[in-house]
């Protein structure tokens, strides 16, 4: 009787190993023909603002290359955390990727005391798309012609600035502004940089350090007024407009950048058939004239390079937002 049990159990541990071996040879063969069907873009910000502008462009782009749609889903709330969780949680099989702004990896985990995913943890870094700055910018009622004129004016009362969103670049970018200039300001938070936009256009939040392309168009037609860039070198876009350093600030500099992310434990041929995908993307002339337009410099750093990028930058973020005492919950 025993010796027939060990039997059977030895029939059975062969049957699972040869499951499981053809569970791998076909985990594999999916693996190496990737992709065939489309594949999901998910922008965790509302449609208008940078990521989802950068992200439309990208995915007309990886269309092409692959030969398979890129559709882009717009999934926005909690600074980016509501879009991260719905790719998280989706199979690791290279069908639906996360175009995460730089502040969702370096401030959330600062800024939310609860999270129900975890950046270190929960997603495979591909690369750095491109980085671009901000622009300082308030409406031309406000009555400021320079960024020394509203750091005065916010010390004689007390102003508010808009952003995309508690935690999101341009939050940041207006609390590292604040911080540096010495100066208090109410933060206003909206459901995407368009909406902040809006209202600066109608004179209901005093300034805001939004993104350039999502800011350019308003600047040009006069809708707002912009005081200085919070790039290192003025842009070429706009050469008028000075640096924050230039103006008033010297040593001042402030970009964003947006990385593209997939679940964890994504095989590693997948991932980097999606680097690859990228990279071509963004060196078609479409995307370099849209990069180019909109004042974002192409990065397309390694994995490794993105992950330092991301542990210098956490750094950074950590002393800012203890200095401000910031809290999203």
């Amino acid at each position: 009787m025993f010796t027939k049990q060990i039997s059977f159990m030895k029939r059975n541990a062969i049957k699972l190993f040869g499951l499981m071996l053809i569970a791998g040879v076909s985990t594999m063969a999916q693996a190496q023909s990737w992709p065939t069907k489309p594949i999901k873009l998910i922008i965790p910000f509302a449609a208008g603002g940078t990521t989802d502008i950068l992200g439309r462009i990208l995915a007309q782009q990886m269309s092409t290359v692959l030969g398979q749609n890129v559709i882009v889903e717009n999934r926005g709330g909690a600074g980016g955390n509501i879009g991260a969780e719905a790719v998280a949680r989706s199979p690791a099989d290279g069908y639906t990727l996360l175009l995460a702004s730089g502040s969702m990896l370096t401030v959330n985990p600062y800024m939310y005391k609860k999270m129900s995913i975890n950046y270190g943890t929960d997603f495979s870094p591909i690369t750095t798309l491109a980085s671009g700055p901000m622009i300082i910018s308030v409406n031309p009622k406000l009555g400021v012609k320079n960024l020394n004129e509203l750091i005065a004016l916010a010390k004689t009362r007390n102003l508010n600035f808009g952003s995309a969103g508690i935690g999101s670049q341009v939050h940041l970018a207006g609390e590292n502004f604040i911080t540096a200039a010495g100066i208090n300001a109410t933060h206003i938070p909206y459901k995407g940089e368009a909406a902040a936009l809006t209202d600066l256009v109608a004179g209901q939040i005093d300034f805001c350090a939004c993104n350039v392309p999502a800011s350019t168009g308003f600047v040009r037609n006069g809708q707002i007024q912009a005081l200085a860039v919070t790039s290192a070198k003025r842009l070429a876009q706009l050469p008028n407009i000075p640096t924050v350093s230039e103006a008033s600030l010297p040593g001042f500099e402030n970009v964003g950048w947006f990385a593209l992310m997939a679940p964890s434990n994504t095989p590693k041929i997948i991932r980097d058939k999606i680097y690859e995908a990228a990279v071509k993307a963004v060196k078609t002339e479409a995307m370099q004239k849209s990069l180019e337009i909109n004042s974002l410099t192409p990065v397309l750093n390694t994995t490794k390079e993105l992950e330092a990028q991301i542990a210098s930058e956490s750094a950074k973020w950590e002393k800012v937002i203890k200095a401000r005492n910031l809290t999203a919950n």
